[in-house]
């Protein structure tokens, strides 16, 4: 009898995997681009009547639009106030409308804003005392000298979710705008130094 003849094991061979390039998720998320959503032009009165209406023809001036009346969310009988009262006034902001009122607001801040100025999200806000600081604006001794608060809203490309009516959702900690992304943006963007 011939004994069976047993072929020789083949040797293993172990598959070497090159090193694939940067997926496309990364190359998105390094080419996305931060871009201004909005400004959000606010002036606080604290009461109706005249005082309420001389802030409007202010803003209206400073703005170029037509503002709409803030109210009180809560009733405080301290400071006389009720709820749903209208307390001050506010106008949005957007587009190249924005970035020119911006830069304009900037420039009468010389271009500085503070670090604590930044929150988390991609928001950052600032004030400026005397509305005739603008151009074009003079005081009128009959309307006096109004100050505003300026909030500035920056987000990536893909927010819209967040606001759409249908199918509303919440934006993944992965698309956020960090503080620091908010800051790099503004100063690259408005030549803004940030001071600590």
């Amino acid at each position: 009898m011939s004994a069976k003849k047993t072929a020789a094991p083949k040797p293993h061979k172990t598959k070497t995997r090159a090193k694939k390039p940067a997926t496309k998720k990364k190359e998105e998320k390094q080419s996305i681009q931060p871009r201004l959503a909005k400004v959000t032009v606010n002036i606080g009165v604290g009461e109706a009547g005249e005082k309420l209406k001389k802030a409007e023809s202010v803003l209206e001036g400073v703005t170029k639009q037509k503002p709409i009346q803030t109210l009180s969310k809560t009733t405080n009988k301290d400071w006389g106030l009720r709820k749903f009262m209208p307390i001050g006034c506010k106008v949005t902001l957007r587009k190249k409308v924005a970035e020119t009122f911006l830069k304009n607001a900037l420039k009468i801040r010389e271009n500085k804003i503070s670090e604590y100025s930044f929150d988390n999200q991609g928001n950052f806000s600032f004030g400026v005392p005397d509305h005739t600081l603008f151009e074009g604006q003079k005081y009128d001794p009959n309307i006096g000298i109004f100050g505003m608060d300026i909030c500035v809203t920056v987000e990536n490309p893909g927010y819209r979710i967040k606001h759409r009516r249908i199918d509303r959702r919440k934006i993944p900690h992965r698309h956020e705008l960090s503080r620091e992304q908010t800051m790099k943006f503004i100063t690259e963007k408005f030549n803004v130094e940030v001071v600590e």
